[in-house]
C-alpha cells in the first residue's frame, strides 16, 4: 500500500496528506506520548493492557484522553480496516496539541490524534534459530523511563550505536545495574530462574512484561524481579529480549563476550513455543 490511510484528528487520511502545525508541542518540545500494539491475523494483542498504559502515560503528563476506550479502539480499528496487511503494528500517537511556544503547559490546547499502522515485522527464523548480538553501553537517558514518552532521543542513541556496532540492540546499565535496550526489556536466566529488573522509574514496562510473567507462571519457571548486576548479565546460563516486534528472542553475545553455550537456551525455547500459543489463543 503505497500511501495508506491514517487518523489524524477526526478524519482518515492517505499519509502523504496528514499534516500537523509547526506549533504543534509534540513537534516543538516532544510533548506527547505514543503506545504501539502488534496484530496477528486482524486482531490486537493485548490491546486491554497497551490501551492501559497509554491511559497511565496521558495522565503522568496530565494531558485529557481525548476518547473513551470504546471510541479508542472504533478509531484503531478503522486504520486496521483500511490496511491490506492482516498482521499490523499499530502506531497511537497523542500530544499535547498546538499552542504558542512556552515551556509550561497551555491554558487550552486540543489534543493532537494520530493512528497509523503497518505490516509488522518480526524477528528472521535465523535469528530465532542461532540468537542475535547486543552491545554494552550507560544508560544516559533521563529518569522517567516509565512513561512511553515521543521524547525518545536516548532510545535513538542506544538504537544508533547498536546499529553501529552491526548487532541487534544496546543493552543499557546505570551505575552498574541493568535496565533495559533502547526499544526492548531485558531478561536473564541463571540456574534456571528468569530475572528482570524491577518495575520501576528506570525502565518502560513492556507489554511483553507483564506477558513473560504470566507464561512463566504457566510454564512453572520460576521468576524474580530484582536488580541485577553486569557482571550477573555476562554470567547468565541465558540473556533474552522482549517487545512487541521482537515478542521474546535469545541473545547470545554481548561485545565480545558468549551468552552461556552461545545458542538460544531451553527457558527461551520454552518461553517462546508458550508465546506463539498465547497469539493464537
Amino acid at each position: 500500500m503505497s500511501d495508506p490511510l491514517v487518523y489524524l484528528n477526526g478524519s482518515l487520511t492517505p499519509l502523504s496528506e496528514a499534516k500537523i502545525p509547526v506549533l504543534d508541542r509534540g513537534f516543538i518540545f516532544g510533548d506527547g506520548i505514543y503506545e504501539v500494539i502488534p496484530v496477528y491475523a486482524r486482531k490486537m494483542f493485548r490491546s486491554e493492557q497497551h490501551l492501559a498504559r497509554l491511559f497511565r502515560s496521558l495522565a503522568s503528563i496530565g494531558i485529557t484522553n481525548p476518547h473513551s476506550k470504546e471510541e479508542w479502539l472504533t478509531l484503531i480499528a478503522q486504520v486496521m480496516a483500511a490496511h491490506e496487511a492482516d498482521d499490523q503494528m499499530v502506531y497511537i500517537q497523542v500530544t499535547r496539541g498546538v499552542a504558542k511556544r512556552a515551556h509550561a503547559f497551555p491554558q487550552e490546547a486540543t489534543p493532537t490524534v494520530f493512528i497509523m499502522t503497518n505490516p509488522i515485522v518480526l524477528p528472521s527464523a535465523s535469528a530465532r534459530e542461532q540468537g542475535v548480538a547486543c552491545v554494552s553501553m550507560e544508560d544516559k537517558r533521563w529518569l522517567r523511563c516509565e512513561i512511553k514518552s515521543i521524547s525518545l532521543l536516548g532510545n535513538v542513541l542506544a538504537a544508533q550505536n547498536a546499529a553501529e556496532h552491526g548487532v541487534t540492540e544496546s543493552i543499557q546499565f546505570r551505575d552498574g545495574y541493568l535496565t533495559e535496550a533502547s526499544a526492548s526489556n531485558v531478561w536473564i536466566v541463571k540456574n534456571g530462574v528468569m530475572m528482570g529488573p524491577p518495575k520501576d522509574n528506570l525502565i518502560l514496562e513492556g507489554i511483553r512484561y507483564g506477558l513473560i510473567q504470566e507464561l512463566c507462571a504457566a510454564e512453572k519457571i520460576p521468576l524474580e524481579a530484582r536488580r541485577i548486576t553486569r557482571a550477573e548479565v555476562f554470567a547468565a546460563d541465558e540473556v533474552m529480549l522482549s517487545s512487541a516486534t521482537k515478542e521474546v528472542l535469545a541473545v547470545v553475545r554481548i561485545d565480545d563476550q558468549t551468552i552461556g553455550k552461545g545458542v538460544p537456551g531451553p527457558i527461551y525455547q520454552q518461553l517462546f513455543r508458550a508465546y506463539q500459543h498465547a497469539k493464537a489463543e
